[in-house]
Formats: C-alpha cells, structure tokens, sequence
C-alpha cells in the first residue's frame, strides 16, 4: 500500500511538472531603435483575428518619430489581391531598454510588441506577448534562410512557445 501510494504521488507530480506553465517570457536585453526601425517582413505567425484577411506579402514598417513613438504601418496581401494596412503608434515601455513596447490601432487598445528573439545584425526578430497567444518572426528580407529561421524559432521556443500554431506568410 505504502509502495502504490509513493508511487500515486510521484506520478500525481510529474503530470504536475509536464503541465507546469512556463516561466514568464524574458526579452532580449536590450533593442538599438535606430536599428530596428525600417522594413520588415513577416516570415512566420500565430493566426490573429486582425490578419484574418492577410494570404502573404505582409510586412511591418517602423518608423521613428521626433517625439519617441515608433510610427508601424502593417501592409498585407488579401485573398482577392488587394492591399490591406493598418496603421498605428508604438511606445517604448519605460525600463525594458526598448525591448517592450505597447501598440495602439485604435485607441484606447493597446497590444503587447516584446522583442524575444533578435539576431545580432538585425536580419530576423522574434516578437511576442506575455500571454504567448500572438507569435511574429520577422526578417529584413522576404525569404530568411533555414540556418537562421532556425535560430528564430529557437528563440521562440526557449520562451514557451509551442509552435504548432505557427503558419508560415507566402512572400514574393
């Protein structure tokens, strides 16, 4: 009885571990904004309402204003050829070393941009939320090679994110 009651326990903890949510997402240390802003290509997401309409060519455009804010323009491809955009403000959240910053669409809505991933010449980013509900990785061209999506998607990983969800953006 004593053995099957050991035993009860252990496996009562490891489901416990194997079902542990995962530690809270860390950023990457620290994001150069006047590296940072310009044009981005999306290679990989997780699906969201407000890209429902978007079928490939779908980019980020950052650019920096006199006042701090990061203007980001988004541009997508629908499905009956036309363009889509939506444009909106992002603003560094104090102390993250520009590695957070809040989005706002439409006020007064505002979205998470973490930085969890970046290469250190600026070619690709992994940007995600707290929540890990929403996953972009982006690069500076509209094919990333394999060598270093895989960096990208490790760093996706190594913050918690399961990448079953993750549906790769045609670009042309």
């Amino acid at each position: 009885m004593r053995r099957t009651a050991t035993f009860l326990m252990a496996l009562a903890a490891s489901v416990g571990i194997a079902h542990a949510a995962p530690p809270p997402m860390q950023t990457v240390d620290s994001v150069d904004l006047k590296r940072y802003v310009g044009m981005w290509y999306e290679i990989a997401n997780f699906p969201m309402f407000f890209q429902r309409n978007c079928v490939g060519d779908t980019t980020a455009e950052y650019t920096a204003h006199p006042d701090g804010t990061i203007g980001v323009n988004n541009r997508c491809r629908t499905k009956d050829g036309d363009i889509d955009s939506a444009s909106g403000t992002a603003t560094v959240v104090e102390g993250s070393n520009n590695a957070k910053l809040e989005v706002t669409f439409f006020k007064p809505f505002k979205g998470d941009y973490w930085v969890i991933g970046l290469d250190p010449e600026y070619r690709w980013s992994v940007v995600g939320t707290p929540d890990r509900k929403y996953l972009w990785i982006l690069s500076r061209s509209p094919q990333l090679p394999k060598e270093e999506l895989d960096k990208a998607l490790a760093a996706a990983k190594a913050q918690g994110y399961e990448l079953d969800e993750l549906r790769y953006t045609p670009q042309k």
